[in-house]
């Protein structure tokens, strides 16, 4: 055990000076790359720490150096990939117009809208959620229940407007910003 344990320590020691000998060496490709002092310096700093994190995954008698540059060169790429994805928001115009709607109401609607869903005819149910919620279109939805076309026609026209009237439903706006439940109730709040 106390030779494992000193092997263990000795390559340890043995990686900690070799990753403090490329720190030099590894800001120089990172400024290379992001032509950014401070980013090259995050960058090298993730790169030892991710380094002394996976030391085990190190094959000792390798290149120490040739990983290290790995890791660092596959961190940059992961970072613009990342930074492709956001936003350039400094002076926080963007953020500052983001809203989102209050969402207390969701859960009860969410119940309401189940329980109206219950109560419609098995045939009915089917058809609007077919057509409102999977987006199918009425050929489609009328080949799955084996039907004329506007048979689904009718079933979910009768199935909105039931809908509808079970959750006393004027205007398709009072539901919010739900698009599924906006979409399983847009024809029948309409028509009433």
């Amino acid at each position: 055990m106390t030779q494992e344990r000193s092997a263990s320590t000795g390559s340890q020691s043995s990686i900690r000076s070799g990753l403090l000998a490329a720190i030099p060496s590894l800001r120089t490709f990172a400024m290379a790359l992001t032509n950014d002092l401070s980013r090259a310096d995050d960058l090298v700093q993730e790169t030892i720490l991710r380094a002394w994190q996976n030391q085990d995954r190190f094959e000792p008698g390798s290149n120490l150096g040739a990983w290290l540059f790995t890791i660092l060169r596959n961190l940059f790429y992961s970072h613009l990939r990342r930074m492709k994805r956001e936003v350039a928001d400094s002076d926080g115009s963007y953020a500052a117009q983001l809203r989102t709607a209050p969402d207390q109401e969701a859960g009860v609607i969410v119940k309401d809208m189940w329980r109206a869903l219950g109560e419609l005819p098995p045939d009915q149910r089917e058809a609007l959620l077919l057509v409102g919620a999977e987006g199918m279109s009425y050929d489609e939805a009328a080949r799955i229940c084996g039907v004329a076309v506007g048979t689904i026609k009718s079933r979910v026209n009768r199935a909105r407007r039931r809908l509808a009237g079970h959750l006393e439903i004027e205007d398709a706006r009072e539901l919010g910003a739900d698009r599924v439940v906006l979409a399983a109730l847009q024809e029948g709040a309409k028509t009433r």
